[in-house]
């Protein structure tokens, strides 16, 4: 087991684990522990895998005094709804790249169902950050959904000028929502959620890609990537609404 530097202890990831949630337990950050891990790649956490958690009082502080924290019937429902809402877009992103591509008569359908999961994302955030701000998140996750099918669209034709600029549209889209999250909520960095937004659009234009190269095992094995990747979401959404509103969690 590598040894942990002063200030940090080792900790063995469990099955089920992301950094958010283990930020949650010992009192610290996400970024905290992704600092002091430097090649830890958080969207492939492996169950086993010994990583080192900063110490929330500081080096001088033990394990001990820093116990796992409990999470509540109030914020075990947040997140079983984030967790949810994260893998319906993800899926329902996949059955539209899928639908697109082979020309499946339910594509308008499921096109449809996918377009709803930013209205689902409205109804979660609506209790918390009212009307307003809610229905500009489902905004602009609406344009990030129909972009991406733009862009599969524009692929499937051949059409490389077209999904170039819809490409650049949807990356522009996810600084726009990260800058919106940090804007709404103290504890959301809009650098972290960049990266994990980058990071997911990444991951769909190549699983699209090996689609359209009927490489099938490998698109499976990208959409398992991209699974892990949306709990992670799910979790850093939870954790910083959690963080804001502890009231709401009592």
């Amino acid at each position: 087991m590598p040894a942990c530097p002063l200030g940090t202890y080792a900790y063995a990831i469990q099955a089920g684990d992301t950094l958010p949630l283990i930020a949650q337990r010992f009192h610290t950050s996400a970024q905290a522990i992704a600092s002091a891990n430097p090649a830890l790649r958080r969207s492939n956490l492996r169950a086993g895998q010994i990583i080192c958690i900063p110490k929330a009082g500081g080096p001088q502080q033990t394990a001990a005094q820093t116990p796992p924290r409990s999470i509540g019937p109030k914020e075990l429902t947040l997140n079983n709804q984030m967790r949810l809402l994260w893998e319906q877009h993800v899926y329902w992103t996949r059955m539209t790249i899928l639908g697109i591509i082979f020309g499946s008569p339910d594509t308008d359908a499921t096109v449809a169902r996918l377009l709803r999961n930013a209205k689902d994302i409205e109804a979660a955030f609506k209790p918390f950050y009212g009307e307003e701000a809610s229905a500009k998140l489902a905004a602009l996750f609406t344009d990030h959904l129909t972009i991406a099918a733009e862009l599969v669209r524009a692929a499937k034709a051949g059409d490389s000028a077209k999904a170039a600029d819809a490409e650049k549209r949807w990356y522009a889209n996810a600084d726009q929502i990260a800058a919106f999250l940090a804007s709404i909520n103290p504890y959301w960095s809009a650098q972290e959620w960049k990266k994990l937004l980058y990071d997911h659009l990444a991951m769909t234009k190549a699983e699209a890609v090996s689609i359209l190269n009927r490489k099938y095992a490998e698109s499976i094995a990208i959409f398992d990537k991209i699974e892990k990747e949306a709990l992670v979401m799910a979790d850093v959404m939870t954790q910083g609404i959690v963080r804001q509103f502890p009231q709401s969690f009592k």
